[in-house]
């Protein structure tokens, strides 16, 4: 009798330990979202649906971080003006590049910089800034002309919930 209890088990077990596997990353990753990092409090919609600044279509290598109303979010995107237009950080019809909207960041050539918390890849030096009540962003600048962006550029995002 133990035998057969013993087989029982093990065929229903191997395939629940499949699933298991199967599903691991789903499982271990905060609701379910690989691009979650550890700690993170909500999911990644949360915030930014908040405050209306969906992230790029075309951004792929997409970790966050949320804590306390906010998430840092890394991305990369060849549609760096598109989306700061979007988040309105830089007015329609205006340059992403005027000085009024945009500042340099003290992040050297080859310089990496990420927030304690979000895991994944940091911007890269140099690297512009901008801000709004509701989202600072951070951008790869071209290290040989001070009129473009890395192509494809990664951002560094902080939502801020109203």
């Amino acid at each position: 009798m133990l035998p057969r209890l013993a087989i029982a088990v093990l065929l229903l077990a191997v395939p629940v330990g499949g699933m298991t596997w199967l599903f691991q990353d789903e499982l271990f990753h905060p609701f379910g979202d690989a691009r979650a990092c550890e700690g993170s409090e909500v999911p990644l919609s949360d915030v930014v649906g908040a405050v209306d600044a969906a992230i790029p279509e075309d951004a792929t290598d997409i970790p966050y971080f949320t804590r306390n109303g906010s998430a840092q979010v890394t991305f990369v995107s060849r549609r760096m003006p598109d989306f700061l237009h979007r988040t309105g950080v830089v007015p329609d019809g205006t340059s992403a590049f005027a000085s009024r909207y945009s500042a340099k960041y003290a992040l050297g050539d080859g310089e990496t910089e990420l927030p304690a918390g979000l895991c994944g890849s940091g911007v890269r030096g140099p690297v512009l800034t901008y801000d709004s009540s509701s989202v600072s962003v951070l951008v790869e600048r071209s290290p040989f002309t001070d009129e473009s962006f890395r192509s494809p550029a990664r951002a560094l995002v902080t939502y801020r919930t109203p």
